[in-house]
């Protein structure tokens, strides 16, 4: 039975059972920050176990996309090693919501494997709590198993309820015991019952696991009953199916062994044994899918784990060979396998291509010159005995060629070294440090305040009275600032935003009796302390005075309506190119937007005309905008675009702007009709699988079209045309051209001819060989090709070197007939005669060309042509 066909079973069974089969989620669990990958099947119900959602359905099953290669549940180094381990798998999960509880899952189980698999009962044994006497009397009395087919475990880790038979979500929060289904490979595997000192053999492998949400545990640890108890299920599609296929390792399955064929066969290696080849089967699925699920390799979070896992598949295909971008090239192998399940990755399959091509390559440009540091590194500690790698060469490796300290350490493990973690951590805090220090004098945070926090007013106003806190001036404070100083001001009150989320912070003025001081940016010293960048223009300003804080109005008019555009743009280009779409970093001023987002290609014209049209319907309807602060959660559930990998607090503001939600801090549009006009100026890449926009609104946008209509009409003018026949007017113009071009071609290949049969009767005779070297006057390289051609098919036996020059440099071609070139090398001669005009060349031992900047010496380096041949007859 094939593991799709096995999926589909499962899911099947369970749609027969009354279960709403629920697609997989994404590897990204959007909703769940403190997450870095789904880890499990049960990690999008997690908000209706706690009761923070209801669902239309009170039972569910789902084949779930996992991804277990960073933080606390992390696979990585595994794989490839053992049978089982993979940074990839799938979840088989079936899950009640306070509907089903212990019987009922029990019996599901119980009769998937026995009725529907057919798995021999006399294989299976489980495991339940010690103390669940429900789940034991429902195995044994009900299903019928011999009581030494039931294994009770308990508190087996060393504190209460810390067993391997009892799951928690957290310290807190639901919980409960849980009864696993164990499958036995067979007494020719080594390995022990559960609970025995034997238990991690591989005989006895667990493949399902039942989890029963009974209670609700408080912060003094006692057990509460939850008034509606709960399921979770999980079975790992790739061991059940080593299970059905009657296999011992995961790797011996039909999928894995389609992508382990793909990988050799991308690598020309001939050892299907080889744990290279485990891991890529196993990383190609990891690297698609994230990136399908709109990760990109990056240098920190889940883009740094991507760009670790690719770099470790990348080490694994250098090390059978591959020595230019191989990895890209499995993608359809696996599309092939598992696109039909997951649609969304045969969507995606020319961006996945596209994103590894291009970290191969980068890659590979870098790994050579790594592994030879390190290669050698290892082979003289080998000759000295070590067993430690040096961190500080581990750190070099990192900082330098781009190894991640656990690629380092995945090779080292190979040759029986470990790395010296600490030294490589210490190299590590001192480049920080460095750079913090090289970094001081740039940050506004580095300035030492302690005192009230500032209150923003500027959502509701643009001019507010404030009191001066304190003063800043090179960096120090100080009690006053005097007429041309330049400084920093903080106030109890402003309507001024200071520059963040990529907003860049209001200008404007200070206005005081004792003077006025021009504000030309606004930072925040500390979070919610905000300092007011600028000059003194009049008079004296001292701490504690009053000031009326202005802020420039038409440039925060300006901002806001870029600043709003850019949700609008963001959810337009989600809705034009995908659901991987995600915010990579923005920046927004009175001149412009400018938004990084997620998207492996080019946005073509026609995208990017739809996306136009969208945001600039959203600008036509007018609709009013609205902010709301309000908690996390109930953020949550407004649907608000969050922004991956960003830490969010308690309270949060939720901007309405149009169709689009999001989360928000900075000062936006009243209505979407104020933005005006928009208008995309520019698209471009700017990272692997990061592209970027820029675009204007308003009276930028009109400034655009009135520039773009002016260089139309002088266009139009230089053609003689109207402006709206100015494309047509170019394209005869350029057909025209292309005649012309054409005439000329062949007016030149006459003249070649003709060239050609004056050109026979200067050859020279020596030996039998026929020698000519002569300048044909503004000829160009394809003249000269011809022409050497046609002198070759009229004089039979000979050696030809032809010239021209063309603003002031030289072009040289070389030709020798089939019957001479043993010997006499068409490469040679022309190299011969490029070196005496200041270059050089090479080719073909019967044709060859080369090029000189030195015309100058032509007539010597012809003249010398006869004597070098007669030298080789």
């Amino acid at each position: 039975m094939k593991s799709s066909e096995i999926r589909q079973q499962f899911l099947d069974f369970f749609a027969s059972k009354g279960h709403a089969i629920v697609a997989s989620s994404s590897l990204v669990p959007h909703d769940d920050p403190t997450l870095l990958f789904t880890n499990a099947g049960m990690n999008q119900f997690k908000d209706v176990f706690l009761g923070f959602d209801k669902r239309p359905y009170v039972r569910a099953a789902s084949s779930q996309k996992c991804v277990r290669a960073g933080g606390k549940h992390n696979d990585l180094e595994n794989v490839g090693y053992t049978a089982r381990h993979h940074t990839f798998f799938e979840m088989l999960g079936n899950f009640s919501f306070g509907d089903y509880f212990k019987r009922d899952a029990i019996s599901f189980a119980w009769e998937l494997l026995t009725e529907v698999f057919k798995l021999p009962k006399e294989r299976l044994y489980v495991t339940v709590y010690a103390e669940d006497d429900e789940a034991y009397d429902i195995w044994t009395k009900e299903m019928g198993l011999e009581a030494s087919r039931v294994i009770r475990i308990g508190d087996n880790k060393g504190a209460r309820y810390a067993s391997d038979n009892f799951w928690m979500m957290g310290d807190t929060g639901p919980c409960g015991p849980c009864t696993e289904i164990f499958y036995d490979h067979g007494e020719h595997i080594s390995g022990g019952l559960p609970g025995t000192p034997e238990e991690d053999g591989d005989r006895f492998i667990e493949i399902w696991n039942n989890v029963f949400m009974q209670f609700n545990r408080d912060e003094a640890g006692v057990m509460h009953p939850l008034p509606k108890p709960s399921v979770d299920t999980g079975m790992g599609l790739e061991r059940i199916s080593a299970v059905l296929q009657h296999v011992h390792a995961n790797y011996e399955i039909d999928l894995f062994q389609a992508l382990i064929n793909a990988a050799a066969r991308e690598t020309n290696c001939s050892d299907m044994d080889s744990p290279s080849l485990k891991v890529l089967a196993d990383h190609i699925r990891a690297c698609s899918f994230l990136i399908a699920d709109g990760v990109i390799p990056g240098n920190e979070g889940r883009g740094f784990v991507l760009r670790r896992i690719i770099r470790r598949a990348i080490r694994h295909g250098y090390k059978l060979g591959a020595r230019e971008a191989f990895f890209y090239k499995l993608v359809p192998d696996l599309v092939a396998q598992m696109g039909v399940a997951y649609p969304e990755l045969t969507a995606a399959q020319d961006r996945v291509k596209g994103v590894l091509k291009l970290e191969e390559e980068r890659f590979f440009a870098t790994i050579e010159n790594g592994m030879a540091i390190l290669e050698a590194d290892l082979l003289a500690m080998k000759q000295a005995g070590n067993t430690v790698f040096n961190g500080e060469t581990a750190f070099k490796l990192h900082d330098t060629f781009g190894f991640p300290v656990d690629l380092t350490a995945d090779v080292c493990r190979e040759h029986g070294v470990t790395v010296d973690v600490a030294a490589f951590d210490a190299a590590m805090a001192q480049q920080k440090q460095q750079a913090r220090a090289a970094g001081k004098f740039k940050m506004a945070a580095n300035l030492e305040y302690e005192g009230p926090a500032t209150l923003f007013h500027g959502y509701e106003t643009l001019e507010h009275a404030g009191c001066v806190l304190a003063l800043y001036k090179d960096g120090v404070s100080v009690g006053e600032l005097n007429e041309g100083d330049t400084g920093v001001v903080v106030l109890d009150n402003t309507p001024f935003y200071a520059e963040s989320g990529g907003q860049t912070g209001d200008s404007g003025e200070l206005r005081g009796s004792h003077g006025i001081f021009a504000v030309e940016d606004t930072q925040k010293i500390q979070a919610a302390v905000f300092g007011h960048h600028g000059v003194l223009k009049t008079g004296k300003l001292l701490v504690g005075n009053g000031v009326q804080a202005r802020v420039n109005m038409a440039a925060r008019r300006a901002t806001e309506r870029n600043h709003s555009v850019t949700h609008l743009m963001h959810k337009a280009l989600r809705e034009v190119l995908g659901a991987h779409v995600q915010q990579k970093g923005s920046q927004v001023d009175a001149d412009k937007t400018r938004f990084d987002f997620v998207h492996s290609q080019p946005v073509t014209d026609s995208e990017v005309l739809r996306v136009e049209f969208i945001v600039n319907a959203e600008i036509l309807s007018n609709a009013a905008s609205q902010s709301r602060v309000m908690g996390i959660e109930d953020a949550q559930q407004t649907g608000a675009m969050m922004l991956f990998g960003e830490k969010y607090g308690d309270e949060v503001r939720v901007l309405n702007i149009g169709s689009s939600i999001e989360l928000c801090g900075g000062t936006h549009v009243a209505r979407t009709g104020d933005i005006g006009l928009f208008k995309i100026v520019s698209e471009s890449g700017v990272a692997a699988g990061v592209r970027r926009i820029e675009a204007v609104t308003g009276e930028g946008a009109l400034d655009l079209i009135q520039m773009q209509q002016r260089q139309l009409r002088a266009v139009a003018d230089a053609v003689k045309a109207q402006p709206h026949e100015a494309a047509g007017r170019i394209a005869q113009l350029l057909d025209h051209q292309k005649s012309l071009e054409k005439e000329l071609t062949a007016l030149k290949s006459k003249l070649a001819s003709a060239q050609g049969d004056e050109l026979v009767a200067q050859a020279q005779d020596i030996n039998g060989v026929k020698v000519l070297a002569a300048l044909l006057p503004g000829a160009d390289a394809a003249i000269l090709r011809e022409t050497l051609d046609k002198l070759k098919d009229k004089l039979k036996s000979a050696v030809i070197l032809l010239a021209s020059v063309t603003d002031g440099k030289v072009a040289l071609i070389a030709g020798v007939t089939a019957d001479q070139t043993a010997k006499v090398k068409a490469g040679e001669l022309v190299n011969m005669a490029a070196q005496k005009v200041g270059g050089k060349g090479g080719g073909r031992p019967d044709m060859a060309q080369a090029g000189g900047t030195q015309p100058e010496h032509l007539a010597a380096a012809l003249a010398s042509v006869t004597d070098w041949v007669r030298n080789k007859l």
